[in-house]
């Protein structure tokens, strides 16, 4: 089982072929769950970060949390905002972005369907903008999600060349994203040369640090430390959940091939999801939190979402990504839930709350238990 305290004989530098080390890396949306960690992560490679986010997006957040603000290069501002983010580009002459920037709570999108692909789609066609105009990046990923897939509820995995689509706004706003990115590609960075870009598609994410609203695991947590019975819409749900680290290391792994000049992966999409035996229902996902989060309760919710659909079934192929980049997932089901609840209690339950520390340790168990397992990126 994977711990914090399992930690590698290697840094953590000496992951990703050391390519990260030295490099200018810009991350939007880095104040948030999956940018927190991402910055966390490159910081132990030994980058230089430059984070651009508008703001900090919950209280508690992960950024705070981890005191990021005095880790890296901290700058506020909104990717919809295309002469400050050419400002940036040419002050920080990054390397290599990672654009996680977005609205991304499915149900919001329905309260606010406009600002969703506003962020979503003008935010990113902003930073592809900008990396055309750039003199220094080299490459991109552009992270979107794996709701860009026109979802028909079936059993099989969704593969990168099946059709793109969306009925709620958030997950047609991701369908226009990899419309767009593709564009660029095709037309603007598909000669020698020219910044190599891929787009990177994940989901159902789940860690420690995530305080998002209307997220199971959050949820989970704000109601099983405050002593109080969770409500849960649809316990039958199926979903992919895999732990941050895992899609984050294949973003990461990604970027080195571009920086390593392996031309096989640029302009191509990719599925980061978790291994096959991971996708479980939410009530089996909450019955695997107890064992550690021992006085969880949860109950059905009577009124459900009449309204407001989410697809009940959905779950990637990940076997380009295998091909391409000899990348694969670690983590087992129960080792997903397990050091993310560690997280979580030793952040509420713990005197010393070194939390920077603790999250470095777990991407270091993670790092050891993904070179003992094969990986690549980890060797």
């Amino acid at each position: 089982m994977i711990s914090s305290d399992n930690q590698s004989s290697d840094p953590l530098t000496h992951s990703f072929k050391n390519i990260y080390s030295g490099k200018r890396v810009l991350i939007t949306g880095h104040t948030g769950f999956k940018g927190s960690w991402l910055s966390t992560w490159l910081l132990n490679l030994g980058a230089n970060v430059i984070g651009y986010s508008l703001n900090i997006p919950t209280n508690p957040s992960n950024f705070n949390v981890l005191n990021l603000v005095n880790k890296l290069e901290h700058i506020t501002g909104d990717v919809k905002d295309l002469n400050h983010l050419e400002q940036v580009f040419d002050e920080c002459s990054p390397d290599i972005v990672f654009h996680l920037a977005a609205q991304a709570i499915t149900r919001l999108s329905y309260d606010m369907p406009q600002d969703t692909f506003n962020t979503n789609l003008v935010g990113t066609v902003n930073i592809l903008e900008c990396i055309r105009r750039s003199k220094t990046v080299k490459a991109a990923v552009i992270i979107t999600s794996d709701k860009c897939y026109q979802n028909v509820e079936w059993i099989w995995g969704y593969r990168e060349n099946d059709r793109l689509g969306g009925d709620d706004p958030y997950s047609a706003s991701k369908a226009c994203v990899e419309i767009a990115s593709n564009s660029y590609i095709k037309s603007f960075f598909s000669e020698d040369g020219s910044p190599k870009i891929s787009t990177a598609r994940a989901g159902n994410v789940i860690g420690g640090g995530d305080w998002a609203v209307d997220r199971i695991v959050p949820d989970c947590v704000r109601a099983f430390f405050k002593g109080k019975r969770l409500e849960i819409r649809n316990p039958l749900a199926t979903r992919p959940w895999q732990h941050v680290l895992e899609p984050l290391s294949g973003y990461l792994w990604l970027g080195a091939n571009f920086l390593l000049r392996n031309e096989r992966v640029s302009g191509e999409s990719f599925n980061f999801g978790p291994l096959s035996d991971v996708n479980r229902t939410v009530e089996e996902l909450l019955c695997e939190f107890t064992k550690t989060l021992k006085n969880g309760k949860w109950c059905i919710s009577k009124e459900g979402d009449k309204e407001k659909k989410e697809s009940v079934l959905l779950h990637l192929n990940c076997e380009k990504a295998l091909s391409y980049l000899n990348w694969h997932a670690v983590l087992s089901f129960e080792e997903t839930v397990k050091i993310t609840s560690e997280w979580y209690k030793n952040y509420y339950d713990s005197t010393d709350k070194d939390m920077y520390d603790f999250t470095t340790k777990q991407i270091d168990g993670y790092k050891c238990l993904a070179q003992k397992r094969g990986l690549i990126w980890a060797k």
